[in-house]
């Protein structure tokens, strides 16, 4: 028999919006908005200050080091939040972030802008791991959906008004201006943090865990040099390399007295690491389409930049508009189906744009983009709640601030996996419509590959979660 969440514990926006939670989710939202608004502020400021610095040598690592110190920020969140407590982590993490940018936004040089946006990362990626993680701890279990939803208005708010405004702002006054609107933001969320978040309890100070924030480092630089190295066997071995140093983190994880991840990440055989193998994979085969469709719509249909990153958006917007509209979902049994719905319609999804391609068809690649928005919008809230629920209290810390952690580098890691395979194909060499098509092809094909195992994983996870709550409905006190 289906268990329903009962009337008398039925979530309400309101709740979240206007009530008593409305600071903690407006805090919660803020936090998420820093990542997102900055990604999409510096992409499009950014080549108005290589103009100005020079170093066009040095674009893609400004990226890649905001994302490697954004990965490793986001590994000690769990460790930072017991040493020290929710609040005093979260607030020296703001300032790391604003630090950051006042370097960046004043950067005289190109190797300044670089330092900044290391810190930018580092703090961006502990506020978003530390946030994820008093999601379960400040929200009772019937609001949770809802945050993830609104941090789903959020991402898409982001896609579509980050670039816009960015460009206003480097246009009408300066790059350096685009960068600094993130200032009063970061103050902004400094104060409410202090007006929100507990102290907490603090936790017996732990080792750090040297070896596998070390493996992890290495592992994420290999990625980055990987995806701008120049010839495809030094590819080839930077990614083999970087591979061997997160399986070497993981297996030392589990013998380390000073712990990252929870005790049974990546296990495919317990709940928790069939979970995270989803974080990991559906991201990853995401990043094809975050990659390349953009450049796609440009050289294959040839739309101009605004009109082809609106398309680009529409994931974001469908992701947004379904995880609001399964939000209310009370029954247990409908949540799991969701969950398993997810990576299903995502392999659609890049199904559609494969056909979209061969075909030069706009409306069956856009269709693919409503398919792989819907499947996170449907998926990700309760994927995320119920590994949180799922773990023991004293793993849920670890768990909760894995997940932020995860998805960032998926999307990484996918994009130097796929872009060695565009490359391999002859992408960056293509001068003609279907030579880009036949690489492209490639590259798609590979992410179906990677999001695949993803389904299996969803239908063998997806009934052992949410089962504590069934039992509390069923056996009310």
């Amino acid at each position: 028999m289906d268990t329903q969440v009962g009337t008398g514990t039925q979530a309400h926006w309101r709740e979240i919006a206007v009530g008593r939670y409305a600071g903690a989710t407006a805090t919660l939202c803020l936090g998420v908005a820093l990542f997102a608004f900055n990604s999409f502020l510096v992409s499009t400021a950014l080549p108005s200050a290589i103009d100005e610095l020079g170093g066009a040598s040095l674009i893609a690592w400004s990226v890649s080091l905001y994302l490697i110190f954004a990965i490793l920020g986001g590994s000690i969140a769990a460790l930072a939040k017991g040493r020290h407590g929710a609040r005093a982590a979260l607030i020296g993490a703001a300032l790391l972030f604003t630090a950051g940018t006042l370097l960046a936004g004043f950067a005289p040089a190109m190797a300044v802008l670089l330092v900044g946006r290391a810190l930018q990362g580092f703090g961006e990626g502990l506020i978003a791991a530390v946030c994820y993680a008093l999601i379960p701890e400040i929200f009772p279990s019937r609001l949770v959906p809802r945050v993830f939803g609104a941090e789903a208005m959020v991402w898409a708010a982001a896609a579509f008004g980050g670039p816009a405004i960015a460009g206003i702002i480097s246009e009408t006054v300066s790059w350096r201006a685009a960068f600094l609107v993130n200032v009063p933001l970061s103050l902004i969320f400094i104060v409410l943090v202090l007006k929100v978040v507990p102290h907490g309890a603090r936790q017996e100070a732990a080792a750090l865990p040297l070896v596998q924030l070390g493996a992890i480092g290495a592992g994420m630089a290999a990625v980055m040099i990987a995806d701008v190295a120049g010839g495809t066997g030094a590819a080839m071995l930077l990614l083999v390399l970087a591979a061997l140093f997160y399986v070497g983190a993981v297996y030392s994880d589990r013998r380390s007295p000073a712990r990252l991840f929870p005790k049974d990440a990546f296990r495919l055989d317990k709940p928790i690491g069939l979970g995270l193998w989803i974080v990991f994979l559906m991201p990853m085969a995401h990043s094809a389409a975050s990659v390349y469709l953009v450049y796609l719509i440009q050289h294959l249909w040839g739309y101009g930049a605004t009109l082809a990153g609106a398309l680009n958006a529409v994931m974001a917007v469908f992701w947004s508009l379904v995880a609001i509209a399964v939000a209310s979902v009370g029954s247990q049994q409908i949540r799991r189906r969701l969950i398993c719905l997810g990576p299903l319609f995502l392999v659609l999804g890049l199904i559609a744009i494969i056909v979209g391609l061969w075909r030069t068809d706009i409306v069956l690649l856009v269709g693919g983009q409503v398919l792989i928005g819907a499947g996170f919008g449907a998926s990700w809230g309760y994927l995320s709640q119920g590994l949180m629920e799922a773990s023991p209290a004293e793993e849920r810390n670890r768990t909760s601030a894995l997940l932020p952690t995860l998805q960032s580098a998926a999307y990484a890691i996918g994009a130097a996996v796929l872009g060695f395979v565009a490359n391999a194909n002859g992408a960056g060499s293509a001068t003609t419509g279907p030579q880009l098509q036949e690489a492209m092809l490639a590259v798609f094909v590979l992410a179906i590959l990677i999001a695949l195992p993803g389904v299996f994983a969803a239908l063998k996870l997806a009934p052992h979660l949410f089962r504590e709550a069934e039992k509390v409905q069923e056996c009310p006190a």
